[in-house]
């Protein structure tokens, strides 16, 4: 077994044992189940809303609370010294919290098409685009956080402060047509915002916008890039 694999093999069994991982799943099942027993058959609304939780659970919380609790422990300084560099740690990390949104949305589509009856989109391409965007994007901003967070208590409290807000103008806790034009104008362009709102264009069959791509791809490009300057191994 070589040295990346014996890494990868011990970030699975901490990530399963992580309480957070197991949050990011069950939180936006238990919202899809308790109220998709309220909607119409065919739905095209609340699945969108609650994939887009799960993200935003994963990308601001989960994802810099670990990075940044490893690089208080000193993990990636002593890791430094060893043939797997830092920088692995941090792919393997990455590419374990992308399984773990995958498993999340999958587990969620599942329960939604055989459950309640919930629309599941059949355009996988746009699908697709929008799910890959929407992830970069928050995962950018919570790599900022785990960049910028000194502990993981620090970056964990960082994550959920921005995560209710964000979420907010998102639509995700309430609905936007209820909410100000101007608050819900604004919540269109934040990240979680524009993705929720490509998610629920594919799902009511429309192509997702372009300009709410174009914003979710700046957003990766743009605080991913902070993200790496300000990221420090110790």
């Amino acid at each position: 077994m070589t040295a990346l694999t014996k890494l990868a093999t011990v970030e699975v069994k901490l990530l399963a044992r992580e309480p957070g991982s197991i949050v990011s799943m069950l939180i936006p099942l238990f919202v899809l189940l308790v109220f998709g027993s309220s909607i119409q058959p065919g739905d095209t609304t609340l699945l969108p809303m609650t994939l887009a939780m799960s993200v935003g659970l994963v990308g601001l919380y989960l994802l810099p609370t670990t990075l940044a609790s490893y690089r208080e422990r000193g993990i990636l300084r002593r890791m430094s010294t060893t043939p797997v560099r830092p920088y692995t740690l941090l792919v393997v990390q990455l590419t374990l919290q992308l399984v773990l949104v995958v498993i999340a949305c999958a587990l969620l589509v599942s329960v939604a098409g055989s459950v309640i009856g919930a629309h599941v989109p059949g355009a996988a391409l746009p699908l697709a685009a929008a799910l890959t965007l929407g992830v970069a994007a928050m995962f950018s901003v919570g790599l900022l956080i785990a960049a910028l967070a000194k502990t993981g208590r620090s970056a964990n409290g960082v994550g959920v402060l921005l995560y209710f807000p964000m979420a907010y103008l998102a639509g995700l806790i309430q609905p936007v047509d209820q909410m100000p034009a101007l608050v819900a104008r604004i919540g269109e362009y934040t990240p979680l915002g524009a993705f929720r709102q490509v998610l629920g264009q594919v799902w009511t069959g429309q192509s997702p916008s372009l300009t709410l791509l174009v914003v979710l791809a700046g957003y990766a490009v743009l605080i991913g890039t902070a993200a790496a300057k300000f990221f420090r191994w110790e």
